[in-house]
Order: structure tokens, then sequence, then C-alpha cells
């Protein structure tokens, strides 16, 4: 059985046709437009959540609105943004191990700027931040980002890349800032400075309604809801680097899901650091009265005639086509907090047939003791109790999970704990890491005292027995009609380690297709280019552990 860690999400999306600006109605206005030659080629180099994806989509929109160019690589790039993660060490270290090559880059390329954003920006680390990276002309926070083509001087001829000084105090390159002013904002989270998506919700319509948003594929769409983060998690860095929870407007979210409907995008997924925590930052509106909801667990909130996550999944499964089906024909959400999963949302879920069958819901650790020393805040007997509910209202839901192994203090009967948790919610799917200390959390003040080597084996122990438990999961489909949104066009290859073996004996010399199924299971199809953005039945005919095949059988 061949084992592998799952891969910090490391994203490059395919070139977009470059969109430069409508001719001006007045011909003689046409001399005032910047020259297309001194616009700059951008990359954007994106790691980390679903949510650095969207962010990366409207910083990418931005540029090709201002009539830049986008480039398949590093290397063919005068601008260069790098999206950043600091959930894990490694995923920093992935950008930190680049500069070297940036700065050659750089060297051949005088006219190349860099640009840094991301959780790894955070406001008390400014000072160090060009030690850590100094091959980067300029660091914005996550807050910051819809400030970039103000910053690089793009949204004026008269205020080319490359002028010295910036705004905001970032230093490095910049440019006039936006008619409005700065985006940006901080706000104190304990006794640290941090960024604040107060404006976030404001720029996304705005760039929403001005088409500037790149969005990667034609098919499926994010859809941020809240930005920021309130949980009390220890180990966690993202309250330091996005801020504390703030909620977008009901309506305008729902403007949004209606015009990707529109659009004909079959699938949305709505995005949040802890996106069921939607709305309780919101004020109280007469019209949400019937919303009468407490959290079962961790910080009390006030929930009393506000809009919450469930309102929203009714409303934008609401939005129906002429013939009274969902015009956006798959909803799905991530990530979930346990504290937020409400008997209500899990009512919604049930009762709106375009929210697809399938829970992202982390739980980290199977043990009390080591929860409460993550800040979590509930116990595993209150999380089987939530999945439990869940698996009731909605049968055949898939389950999936984040675990964080060699947590500070955890012993071998911790880790025991966690593994047969596995083995009693039987996930269909693991993202597991060994625990990295992230400066700047709380869980630094705690000894990190499980060792390297232990932690690497509890690492591989846990995954082999989740791929014993995937494989079979995955085994239940075989026979079974599946439908399949396609997606991408799968390149050939040699083998078919990416299914990790399984049942059946696939030929890979065949053109292929892949999509997801209503319950995220990954299913790979043999077909071409004219099957990418349709739903499509499948009979499933292999099984591996990370994957399913399938053999078209209707549209």
């Amino acid at each position: 059985m061949t084992l592998r860690q799952l891969p910090m999400l490391e994203l490059v999306p395919a070139t977009r046709p470059a969109q430069h600006p409508a001719e001006p109605a007045d011909v003689r206005l046409a001399e005032y437009r910047p020259e297309a030659r001194a616009l700059p080629r951008f990359h954007v180099w994106t790691l980390g959540c679903q949510m650095n994806r969207s962010d990366s989509e409207e910083m990418a929109g931005r540029l090709l609105a201002a009539g830049c160019a986008e480039v398949p690589s590093l290397d063919d790039a005068d601008l260069v943004v790098i999206n950043t993660c600091a959930i894990r060490e490694g995923a920093e270290q992935k950008v930190i191990g680049r500069q070297g090559h940036l700065a050659r880059l750089k060297a051949a390329n005088p006219g190349l700027r860099i640009v840094l954003t991301g959780c790894s920006v955070r406001e008390p680390d400014r000072a160090g931040l060009r030690k850590r990276y100094p091959a980067v002309d300029l660091f914005l926070r996550p807050d910051e980002e819809p400030e970039l083509v103000d910053r690089l001087g793009l949204a004026s001829a008269q205020a080319p890349v490359g002028l010295p000084g910036g705004i905001g105090g970032s230093g490095g390159i910049g440019g006039s800032a936006a008619a409005s002013g700065p985006v940006g904002a901080t706000t104190i989270v304990g006794r640290t400075l941090v960024g604040v998506a107060d404006h976030l919700g404001a720029t996304r319509a705005e760039a929403v309604a001005a088409g500037a948003v790149a969005r990667d594929s034609a098919t499926s769409a994010w859809l941020p809801i809240i930005y920021g983060c309130d949980k009390t998690c220890t180990y966690c860095i993202v309250p330091f680097s996005r801020g504390p929870e703030r909620s977008r407007p009901f309506d305008e979210i729902v403007d949004e899901a209606r015009s990707l409907a529109a659009a004909g995008y079959r699938e949305v997924t709505l995005l949040g650091q802890n996106v069921n925590s939607y709305g309780h930052d919101l004020a109280p509106e007469g019209r949400f009265g019937h919303v009468d909801a407490e959290r079962w667990a961790g910080r009390r909130l006030d929930l009393h005639g506000r809009p919450d996550l469930a309102e929203l999944i009714r409303a934008i499964d609401g939005i129906r086509t002429a013939d009274g089906k969902p015009a956006i024909e798959r909803l799905r959400f991530v990530t979930s907090h346990p504290w937020d999963l409400s008997d209500r949302l899990i009512a919604a879920m049930a009762d709106c047939p375009s929210v697809c069958e399938h829970l992202h819901l982390p739980v980290q650790s199977g043990d009390d003791a080591v929860l409460r020393r993550m800040g979590r805040q509930y116990t595993i007997e209150h999380y089987l109790e939530r999945l439990a509910r869940i698996r009731e209202a909605i049968p055949g839901i898939a389950i999936s999970t984040d675990i964080i192994v060699g947590f500070c203090g955890e012993t071998d009967a911790q880790f025991r704990s966690t593994l047969r948790l596995l083995e009693t919610v039987r996930y269909d799917q693991v993202f597991a890491a060994a625990y990295s200390e992230r400066p700047g959390t709380p869980a630094t003040h705690l000894a990190d005292d499980v060792p390297a080597d232990v932690k690497r084996a509890r690492l591989n122990e846990l995954l082999a027995l989740q791929e014993e438990i995937g494989f079979d999961r995955n085994r239940a489909w075989l026979g079974r009609d599946v439908d399949v949104l396609v997606d991408r066009v799968v390149p050939p290859r040699l083998h078919d380690h990416d299914e990790g073996g399984g049942e059946g004996t696939p030929d890979s010399s065949a053109p292929r297709v892949s999509g997801r199924s209503r319950q995220n299971k990954l299913v790979h199809l043999a077909g071409g280019e004219d099957l990418i953005g349709r739903t499509v039945v499948a009979r499933v005919d292999h099984a591996g552990p990370y994957a399913l095949r399938g053999t078209v059988s209707g549209a």
C-alpha cells in the first residue's frame, strides 16, 4: 500500500485572456490611455485554502480589468503576485525557498516586481518580512488586497509601475492611492494589531458589479460570504492574519448568486474561514424575526433576528428557473466549525435540493484533553452527536475532516483516541498534518514536546488507516450510478497512481476527464473536452482509496 501525505494546495490557474479597457466613446480621450506595452504581464501564484483561491480571482480580475495580460509562469511575468498560506510551516517554506529564484529573475528582468499577500503578511511582522522575503517589493495584508492595482500605479497612466514609496506604510513599489483612499484597516485582537475585513464586503460587491473577478472555471464558482475568524483555536494564525469575522450583507450575496446562475455556473461554493458562523455580526432585521437559535458550544452570541447560513442557503436554493428547478444545480459551503452546525442549518441542508450531500467538519483530534489545549471548546461526544444528527437528516451524506497529529502534549494514548474516532466515524476523506508551531499563536506558550520523528510516524499511521477506510467507503459505490459534474481534462499518465490502486483495470491511454459527484467524490471518466461543464450520469466500475472511475451512461 502506497502512503502519500496530502500536499499543500498550490494552484496555478489556466491563463485567462487579457481584458483590455473598452475603447472610449470620445476618440479624443484615446491618447490618455496607458500604452499596452507599459502594462506588466502578471502571474498569480496561489497557495492554501479556497478563500485564497477566491482572493486570487479578485486580484487577477482587477489586473485584467486594468489591461494587464496574464502569463502561465513566474519566468514570463513582469509582475508576480504570491498569495501565501501560513496555516502550515511547509507553505511558508515553499515561498521562502523560491526567493533565490525570484532574485535571479529580477536580475535578468529589472522591471520585474513582486507582491506578497495572504496570511503570511501580518501587521506585527512587517519589520521582519523584508528579511524573510528579500525578493519582494510590496507586502499587502489580506484586507489590503483590493488596493493592489492602485498600489502598483496601474489605475492611472500618470502613475506607472515602479514609482518609489507606497501608501499605508508598506513600502516597496507604489503609485496613486484609490480615489476613496486605502481599503485596509486595523483593529486589536487580544493585544495584537491585526488587519480587519471591514471594507471587503463593499470591495467584493464593486468587483462583481464591474466584472473584475477572473474566475478560474466556467462551471464552478467561489462565493465568499464571511471574512476573518473569531474562534479560539490555539494553533491557528488565521484570527491574527485575517482579523475578526465580518459577514457580507445578505442581499449582496444573494445578488451575486443570482448573477452566477444567470452566467451559467452549475456549482457554487460559499466560503468563509468559518462559513457557518455567517450573520452573527449583522444587525437584526424584522424579516429575520423567525431566526431563533442558540449556539450549543463555544462563545455565546445573540443570534436572534439575524440572518444565518441556513437562511442564506434557503434563499439561494430559492433562485429557480422557469421550470421550477434550482438555478444553481449544486450548492456547497466550506469550512464549517462544529460550534455553528445548528439544527436550523441541518434542516436547510436536508430541505434544499441544490445542497450537495457532503459536509467538511474539522475535528482536529479525537481526544477531549487535546481539544481543550487546542481551544476547540467542544467534546468528542458533542461532535459525534452533531454527526449523528446530520446523518439521520441526510442519509448517505459524505463527511470529510481535518486532523492535526502531534499537537503539544499529545500522548500515544491520546493519538490512539484519534485513530478510534476514524474507525467510529469512517470519514470519506481526511486532510491530516503534523503540528508545526506558528509564531504569534497562543500555542507557542505550550511546549512543542512531541518529537518530529514521532509526529511523522503518527501521521503515516493515521493516513494508512484512512486509506483503508477511504478504499472501503469508495468500494461501496461500485456498480452504482452517480451524477458527475465534469470540470477538467485529465492529462495522460503511464500509471494510475492517483487512485491508489483499486478494483478494475482502467485504460490509461484513453482520453479522460474528471469531475465530482454530489458527495464530492473525484470521478474519472473516459471522454473528451465536449463533456466539460456537463453533468453526466456515470456507472462506477472502478474504486480506489482516493477516486472512482466510471463509464458515462447518460446525460
